[in-house]
């Protein structure tokens, strides 16, 4: 039997035993120091890190603390800014108000926090330990909004306004006005003060896409009940300050008690849904002034009456149910022609120089706003062919129309043929879809045939094409992701981005744009991020320190699954 020299014979080469020992140790030395950067770059297409790199894979993470954390919305929780307020009655202390600097920490599970039920069975029913916000059960229970049922919570369908039921009261608003067309002409809705969104729950059925917004308040989570349900819906209230939609966006508003006072301040709230609502469109508002006649709501009625008035606003239905309780719906002018013949210019038109879209932090106007050019002839086509078709308020450039269809076919391609078989995506478990930089929303209408329904969020300093995705008949927000996003922790089940973070990073720090992402995603919930290589080797180490499962596709495609990780105090000391 042949056999091998042992150079390692301390005897016969002192000097190679040694070396090797001495080398040995040294390597075995480094590796168990940074057996943690050695377990973290292991990243796709052999890219190294930078230093700034390997300091994020090094982060140590912390637990947010305090009796909200779990619920921690960076934006609205800052109570040191609330406490400051000069004044409370125009709602300030529900708008935002962000801490400088951005919190770090984590928002920790819920205690038997599980995997969300899937749609379309989450529509009526939530896990309890996900949401143990029991409060609401007992404030509604005579209306019917929730009840609780063993470890679920479950939605009868009930609401104040909805006496027999929200798909009773749907039926009846399209049986008053026939003109509205549930999923053909009307399409895109805005629910104010939703409650738990049952209203834009059940519309879902009618091929109508609802933007369900209300305010934090004594209630209780009600948006969070909502996102839970895989019911589409954000946090937002009618204060000082805009609402962060476009100009001429929404085909309906819905107001059932929504506990908004439409004529204060010279009528601003209603103002502001004036901007928001199309040219054409409709105010259905469904309260006790409308039908109850004592001396009080009579008052309220007048009010409104002389407001809704001075916009040109139509009154085309009023009615009471058989349950007593009553709506009117109202209808925005198309044209000029009411406005001129006012014989009081209050309130006035906005100046031209006013501009259009602009709400991102913006006060409330005390003026109509302008409409668009031929507004009479710009509303999109009948759904589902106003997806495709060219968007009203597309730009009149001579390439803009080509661009727009180049776009969607482009998505078209990309999801049928990269997002929805080569990543390893389980899009069974994906109800709750957010768009990072949304473009013209081409990724949301390439996913319309899907059980899903995406937030489309345009980023403040990004091509302003908001307009053009409610057009489509998708719904969609302004943002600016230096900032918190108005959403609760473990919302969304898959957050997307397309190219987003190269003009983001010049801006803010790319870490706190990650701790936002982890608070907004579910357990078990994906980022999707197409990007370059070197924005994609900045972010994988930190989202493996954050524990997230990671893979890298075609060099431009990073797939990131959160888990159920969160910091402990053994990690927190150890890092």
């Amino acid at each position: 039997m042949t056999t091998i020299a042992n150079p390692f014979k301390q005897r016969k080469y002192p000097f190679v035993f040694a070396l090797s020992v001495l080398l040995l140790t040294v390597a075995v030395f480094f590796l168990t120091k940074n057996a943690a950067v050695w377990r973290l770059v292991v990243v796709s297409d052999g890219t190294s890190f930078s230093d700034d790199d390997l300091d994020s894979a090094m982060m140590k993470w912390e637990l947010c603390r305090g009796p909200t954390a779990v619920d921690y919305i960076p934006c609205l929780d800052d109570f040191a800014a609330i406490k400051k307020l000069k004044s409370r009655k125009h709602m300030e202390a529900q708008e935002r108000h962000c801490p400088d600097p951005n919190p770090k920490c984590l928002a920790p599970l819920p205690t038997g926090y599980k995997l969300p039920i899937l749609w379309p069975k989450s529509r009526d029913t939530i896990w309890y330990d996900n949401i143990p916000h029991p409060k609401l059960v007992e404030f509604k229970k005579v209306q019917n909004w929730v009840r609780k049922s063993g470890d679920y919570f479950v939605f009868p369908g009930g609401g104040t306004q909805f006496k027999d039921g929200v798909a009773h009261y749907i039926g009846f608003i399209e049986k008053t006005l026939p003109t509205i067309k549930w999923g053909k002409h009307v399409r895109v809705v805005l629910d104010v003060g939703c409650g738990v969104a049952s209203f834009g729950g059940y519309l879902l059925d009618k091929n109508v896409i609802t933007m369900s917004f209300a305010p934090r308040d004594v209630h209780e989570a009600q948006i969070q009940f909502a996102l839970e349900r895989g019911i589409p819906a954000t946090l937002s209230v009618i204060g000082t300050r805009k609402l962060t939609f476009p100009d001429d966006a929404y085909d309906l508003i819905h107001c059932a008690r929504c506990r908004v006072q439409w004529d204060k301040d010279g009528g601003k709230p209603l103002l502001e849904l004036n901007r928001i609502l199309r040219p054409g469109g409709f105010f259905i508002w469904s309260a006790t002034p409308v039908y109850l006649k004592d001396e009080a709501h009579r008052n309220i009625w007048n009010a409104m009456v002389a407001l809704t008035e001075s916009l040109c606003w139509k009154i085309v239905a009023k009615t009471v149910d058989a349950s007593g309780i009553g709506l009117v719906i109202y209808q925005k002018p198309v044209s000029y022609s009411c406005y001129e013949q006012r014989k009081d210019n209050r309130p006035p038109l906005c100046d031209h120089k006013q501009s259009l879209n602009s709400s991102w932090y913006v006060l409330l106007t005390n003026c109509i706003s302008r409409l668009p050019v031929d507004s009479n002839r710009n509303w999109p086509k009948r759904w589902p062919q106003r997806l495709s078709s060219k968007p009203p308020s597309l730009s009149n450039k001579p390439d803009a129309e080509e661009a727009f269809n180049n776009n969607t076919k482009h998505w078209l391609a990309l999801v049928s043929e990269v997002y929805r078989e080569g990543l390893g995506l389980n899009w069974s478990s994906i109800r709750n879809v957010m768009d990072m930089n949304a473009g013209y929303g081409g990724f949301a209408a390439a996913l319309i045939d899907q059980p899903v329904w995406v937030m489309n969020v345009i980023p403040i300093d990004a091509q302003d094409t908001l307009s053009v995705i409610f057009d489509r008949g998708l719904i969609g927000i302004y943002h600016d992701w230096c900032e918190s996003f108005n959403t609760y922790p473990r919302t969304y089940d898959l957050l997307h981005s397309s190219l987003l973070f190269a003009n983001l990073t010049q801006r803010c720090n790319i870490r706190d744009v990650a701790v936002e992402m982890d608070r907004i995603l579910r357990p078990g919930g994906y980022v999707l991020i197409q990007d370059t290589m070197e924005m994609i080797n900045k972010l994988s180490p930190i989202l493996h320190s954050l524990h997230w499962s990671i893979n890298v596709y075609r060099h431009q495609f990073l797939v990131g699954q959160k888990g159920f990780w969160r910091p402990s105090v053994t990690d927190i000391e150890h890092g």
